[in-house]
């Protein structure tokens, strides 16, 4: 697991033949020895010390490959993408319109670049896949829908009239309200294809991609083979890492842990959206990109560390408030780099069984 380096002293401080090849030379060219295991945790070192060049928005050409290296993304064709888009509407259909135009709302730079159409059709295809891949199941047909309602790719072609535009909608503190109501289950035809919240999981990728396939086939490296408990059945790898989040920060700031424990406040009641959406519901979007740099080089369950990372950051705020649960409602704007910082440091404090499980929490 790549994240070990982080828990080895001296594994920051060691110098390789790869040093000297700017990190968009290695992803573009690759090591000119061929060694890919000493150039990828090269590749890991450069973006945790040099952080990947992007502007102020938050956009770089480099961004979307690193991601689809470090998840070990297989090559896609656009053709294979398309033909998902193609089959319309899959089971989960209904429910991904449901939550689409909550996406982000109230970041200007999401809702600029990236429409509620194009977060439709890759979550509508990310649905046709998971289906395909369920044990059991039968060949996918298109499915019917209700007279006058739209297919994904129909509703592209006329462009989405917005959504959303109620006050309450406007003025969310945070990009979706997420809870388990309304989850799938295992006993739902659409158990383990779309759970709410994906959107919000999917709109970096998006944002990030320079192709909407480029954006599937991340999103569905990502959700296979990183964190599948967390969209199957009930969520039980979101749960764990809930009670993962109470254990760690009991460690590492015991004095913060009783303080909100005193308040009747576990992480099951403020955090369910940071460990589902790696923290992407934590504005600014640009300071996602990068954390989400730093988890996918180390390793998406380190998102666990991070959560607490925040807390410990803000622990002053926490503990001066009265009422902490309306504080944590809204966790304050993300700083990658502090949160980073302080995620080592927290690291370095975990004892090793507590590592092992977060490690293992999400599968």
């Amino acid at each position: 697991m790549s994240s070990l380096a982080l828990r080895n002293s001296g594994a920051l401080g060691g110098r390789t033949a790869y040093d000297h090849i700017p990190l968009d030379k290695l992803v573009r060219d690759g090591p000119p020895d061929g060694d890919w295991e000493n150039a990828l945790e090269c590749a890991r070192m450069k973006i945790l010390q040099q952080e990947i060049k992007s502007d102020g928005d938050g956009m770089s050409n480099l961004r979307i490959y690193v991601w689809l290296i470090m998840l070990g993304a297989p090559i896609l064709s656009t053709d294979d993408y398309l033909s998902l888009v193609h089959r319309g509407a899959s089971p989960a259909y209904a429910k991904i319109r449901n939550d689409t135009f909550r996406t982000l709302t109230t970041d200007p730079l999401f809702r600029r670049r990236v429409s509620e159409a194009s977060l439709i059709r890759l979550l509508n295809a990310i649905a046709w896949k998971l289906h395909d891949g369920k044990p059991q199941s039968q060949p996918a047909s298109r499915q019917s829908l209700p007279a006058g309602q739209e297919t994904p790719t129909q509703a592209s072609s006329h462009g989405i009239p917005p959504h959303g535009s109620s006050p309450a909608a406007k003025h969310r503190a945070r990009a979706l309200t997420l809870t388990t109501e309304g989850s799938e289950t295992s006993l739902s035809p659409e158990a383990g294809i779309y759970v709410q919240g994906m959107n919000v999981l999917a709109a970096p990728f998006l944002y990030a991609a320079r192709s909407e396939a480029e954006a599937f086939v991340g999103f569905y490296q990502l959700l296979t083979k990183e964190c599948p408990g967390y969209i199957r059945g009930a969520m039980d790898g979101v749960h764990r890492g809930l009670a993962l989040v109470d254990k760690v920060l009991g460690i590492v700031d015991p004095k913060l842990s009783a303080y909100l424990t005193s308040k009747g406040l576990s992480a099951e009641l403020y955090a369910f959206p940071s460990v589902l959406t790696l923290s992407a519901c934590t504005p600014p979007l640009p300071e996602v990109l990068r954390l989400w740099d730093f988890l996918f080089a180390y390793g998406p369950h380190l998102n666990i560390v991070c959560i607490a990372a925040q807390l410990v950051t803000h622990r002053d705020d926490i503990m001066a408030s009265q009422n902490p649960s309306h504080f944590l409602r809204t966790f304050p704007a993300l700083n990658a780099e502090k949160v980073q910082a302080m995620t080592l440091a927290l690291l370095a404090k975990l004892p090793d069984d507590v590592y092992v499980e977060i490690v293992s929490h999400a599968m």
